[in-house]
């Protein structure tokens, strides 16, 4: 009996622990990259080379790697940033910061996703005969996992966030055709408009913590550059992202009138995005951050996908 209790007892921490560290990262902020990654495997489709009978196949095996990549590197960011995050009070509560779960709970859970990612990348070569997802998994691992310790020495932290998400239609393209980077220069662009798109808002988002960073020795642009100069630093990413989709569009021959019009759509979006955070300061990142990019990124990717398939 005191064996069946222990073991139910050990089941109910596990438990619990794992349903602390999924409630922490967030999954439902996939939702920043996740389109992007379908945005460019989809893109990859328009030249020869690919069946669209395969496109299912492959897609789905895009939602689950982007999904074990993000828990990954989330619970990386978490355990790395266990102590800042302790003695910030915005992230005092955090999973690991308060002890709700221990570090050797989280780092097991973060070798769990990186072993279904790969599970995964090599899922492509199993089933389409694909070795590059395989070859790559590792080194995109790697790179994801730098951003959680950029702060300590770069305020380009942002930049290297942008970088990781960044990847994400790349990686899709090579997955679903891997000479689609050579012949699709779209990619690239897209690419480059989610690094600086990201950079932007999170350069927005480290405002809450301008003051924080100072006192711990973090570097990011806020407090590098104060919250006015992280405002127009942010700005001019922006702008930037808007200039890449353009150029996407314009590169692309399959992107029509519905990129188009996500490209008029993102360009208000994120003007309403600055705007808010001018007129109500932190209380208006909650909607800038949160809700205006989900908008963002669903919207374009949603209207660059029906471009290319219909």
């Amino acid at each position: 009996m005191t064996y069946l209790t222990d073991n139910a007892h050990a089941s109910r921490r596990l438990t619990d622990a794992v349903t602390a560290s999924f409630s922490d990262i967030k999954l439902a902020h996939t939702v920043f990259a996740l389109p992007f990654a379908v945005l460019g495997s989809v893109l990859a489709t328009a030249r020869d080379g690919v069946s669209r009978g395969d496109l299912p196949g492959i897609l789905a095996l895009v939602v689950l790697c982007m999904i074990f990549a993000r828990t990954w590197a989330m619970l990386v960011n978490r355990i790395a940033d266990r102590r800042f995050d302790a003695a910030n009070p915005r992230t005092a509560g955090r999973a690991l910061a308060s002890g709700r779960v221990a570090v050797d709970q989280a780092g097991a859970l973060a070798l769990a996703s990186a072993a279904a990612f790969l599970a995964c990348c090599f899922g492509y070569w199993f089933w389409f005969a694909n070795p590059w997802p395989a070859l790559l998994g590792v080194p995109t691992l790697a790179w994801i996992a730098l951003y959680s310790f950029t702060k300590r020495f770069t305020w380009l932290s942002h930049v290297f966030l942008g970088g990781a998400l960044a990847a994400s239609p790349l990686a899709a393209a090579i997955a679903t055709r891997p000479g689609a980077l050579a012949d699709t220069p779209a990619l690239w662009w897209i690419a480059a408009m989610v690094l600086v798109w990201v950079a932007g808002f999170d350069a927005l988002y480290a405002l809450q913590d301008l003051d924080f960073d100072r006192r711990a020795g973090l570097r990011s642009l806020p407090a590098r550059f104060g919250w006015a100069g992280a405002v127009r630093a942010s700005r001019a990413l922006h702008l930037g992202a808007v200039a890449c989709l353009a150029l996407a569009w314009r590169a692309e021959p399959t992107l029509g009138g519905f990129f188009a019009i996500g490209v008029a759509a993102v360009a208000a979006l994120l003007a309403l995005e600055h705007a808010v955070v001018a007129t109500r300061g932190l209380a208006g990142l909650p909607i800038a951050f949160f809700t205006v990019n989900g908008v963002v990124s669903v919207a374009l990717g949603g209207l660059g996908v029906a471009d290319v398939l219909l």
